[in-house]
This record gives C-alpha cells, structure tokens and sequence, in this order.
C-alpha cells in the first residue's frame, strides 16, 4: 500500500455543540458520523458534548489524499481553536479512541480527561495487513457489502437478533458512508501507531470495551491501562462488542457520568 499522508483542511470540519458545562470531545469510530454519539445525550445536564465527522465521513467532505494521526491531530487542534475549547476531556471509540490517544499524547495541555473505548494504539501485524484488503473491498463494493462481517463485531447476537434502534443506525451509517471515505479510514489504521503517545497520557484516563471483545481489543485494553501513566483502570461493559456505546448506552452514561465529574 502507497503511503502519502496530506495535511487536512479544518475548514472541512462542521462541529455539532449540545449541552452546558465541561467540554467533552467526542470521535466516533469508523464508518459512523458524529451522530453516533446521541446516545449520551443525558449527559448534556452537566456537559457540552462537541462531536464532528471524520475525513470523508457522512457531513464531512472526502479529503483530498490520505491521512494519518499527526494530521487528524493537527486538525483537531485547530478546530479546538477556531471553537474556543481551550482544554477540554476526550473520549474516543474504536478509530476514535486511537485519535484520542495521538492527540493527548501531543497536546495534554489540551485535554482534561480521555476515555478509550473498544480501541487500541496500534493494530497487530495481521489486523493491519487486513486494513488495506477492507479498503479495496470498500472502494469496489461498498461498505454495505462489509454488513455482514461487521455486524458480528460490533453487536452480540441477542442485539442483533433483537435489531433495536441502535443496531439499526450503526447499520444505516455503514450502508450510507462513502466507500472511498471509509477505504481512507482503513489505510491510516494499517498505518496507525500511537503507542509514544500513550505514554505521555499523565491525565486521568480510563479504558472501557464490550465485554464481548475479540482477543486483540482485550490485549490492548490491558496494555493501555497499564502503560498510561494517567490511567484509572478498565472498565468492561458487560453483554456488549465493539460499539459498546451504542449497545448499552445506560450503563456507558452511567460511568461517563462517574468518571468526569
């Protein structure tokens, strides 16, 4: 796979703002939008949730060439700027967990707090030789055609049995997400390593995974609560996969609650 990460326009970036009190960032995962998110609209009691599409995600417009973490930081930054968050806490899940991680590491006079849901700072060596092959996948069939491979990674079975509300959306977003876009996301996560990062993360930190996860998620929980200086331990949310969040959203605001006030 060619490698030529491009700086990335902020001015690309629409942020979505709800909510008073403590800023709180969010990043979804790949193939969503910052919609993905309004699960956790009970928290905009105490919290401004500021959330906004990825490259090529959904109300974001396709970049012009590929993009790794020392560019969606950059990004980041200077839409933080251009909003006037000055400081506020992270919290990230799966792609955007990894994000998290990059910029706290680089800006932790930025972040107050971070969370790091179902991800990890770097893939092993066959996830990231997987990436490139899903990319091409995405790129000829659509990530519609991804579905059923998906599915089974983000959901349970009884969720999806059940096809609630939350499945269905994640679903949609998959179904609807720019194939190209979506390909671009893949080819920074085969690249992706955020590890230096991590280990500047003096901040209070706390990781969180569907206790459904795959090995390699769980692996990577437990080098991250261990090799974070700032963290405060794991948290497993139980009968849930890789989109805890949206799979048990009481039980995620409980202890987003918890954790930041």
């Amino acid at each position: 796979m060619d490698w030529k990460p491009q700086p990335l326009d902020p001015a690309d970036i629409a942020v979505h703002r709800r909510g008073r009190g403590k800023p709180l960032v969010l990043l979804h995962c790949l193939g969503m939008d910052w919609t993905f998110w309004d699960v956790l609209e009970p928290l905009t009691d105490k919290f401004e949730l500021i959330a906004y599409s990825f490259p090529g995600h959904h109300d974001t417009r396709l970049p012009k060439g590929q993009y790794g973490e020392a560019e969606l930081t950059a990004q980041l930054r200077t839409v933080m700027d251009r909003e006037g968050v000055a400081k506020a806490s992270l919290a990230g899940i799966s792609m955007g967990g990894s994000l998290a991680q990059a910029f706290a590491g680089t800006h932790p006079e930025r972040v107050e707090r971070v969370i790091l849901c179902d991800c990890t700072p770097r893939y092993t060596d066959e996830m990231r030789a997987a990436w490139p092959v899903r990319a091409e996948a995405a790129r000829k069939n659509g990530v519609a055609s991804l579905i059923p491979v998906l599915e089974k990674v983000f959901f349970t079975e009884a969720s999806l049995q059940e096809n609630g509300p939350n499945v269905r959306h994640v679903k949609d977003k998959w179904a609807s997400c720019s194939g190209e876009g979506y390909a671009r996301g893949c080819e920074w996560l085969a690249m992706l390593d955020a590890r230096p990062q991590a280990q500047r993360m003096t901040m209070p930190t706390l990781v969180m995974l569907g206790s459904n996860e795959g090995p390699p998620f769980k692996e990577a929980a437990r080098w991250m609560a261990d090799t974070i200086p700032g963290s405060r331990g794991i948290v497993e949310v139980p009968n849930a996969g890789h989109a805890s969040v949206r799979e048990r959203p009481a039980f995620v605001v409980q202890e987003f609650r918890r954790f930041l006030s």
